[in-house]
């Protein structure tokens, strides 16, 4: 009984870990800028409804670490972030550890109409040293979005 148990027990963990290391699977690029693309599409249809799919876990526009943020390009405020202590506050204000304008660098870089990427280094979530890691971002309308990916 005790090693049926123990092997029920064991086959339990391989599971768990399976299921938790394909969760734990790295975003790519292909899939940041597809969530993009699914963004910019949202937005053309209903923006205020976009928006609130963003933030919502059940929206479609959250996945493992990859979630869309969009800022007002007129102030430079976010109107959607997974953080949702983010909202309001100005992209511009924004700075990787070291200092660098990381905020300021979207900001001017984003074009409406276009896919463009930024180049950024950032905390991994569990980690102390910032990794690289890409922004693909644009602007629809007057929100400036994008969604970024671990390199």
């Amino acid at each position: 009984m005790r090693t049926a148990l123990r092997i029920v027990g064991l086959a339990t963990a391989f599971v768990w870990l399976g299921m938790t290391g394909a969760m734990a699977q790295n975003v790519t690029a292909g899939e940041a800028q597809a969530m993009l693309e699914k963004a910019v599409a949202a937005l053309m249809a209903d923006e205020g409804e976009a928006l609130a799919k963003f933030m919502s876990p059940t929206g479609g526009f959250i996945d493992r670490d990859l979630y869309v943020f969009c800022y007002d390009t007129t102030d430079g405020k976010f109107t959607a972030h997974v953080n949702r202590a983010m909202l309001g506050r100005d992209i511009r204000t924004l700075r990787e550890k070291d200092g660098s304008p990381l905020g300021q660098r979207i900001f001017d870089a984003n074009k409406p109409g276009t896919i463009v990427t930024v180049d950024y280094n950032a905390l991994r979530p569990g980690s102390r040293e910032p990794v690289p890691k890409q922004a693909y971002i644009t602007i629809v309308g007057h929100q400036g979005c994008g969604a970024s990916y671990y390199k």
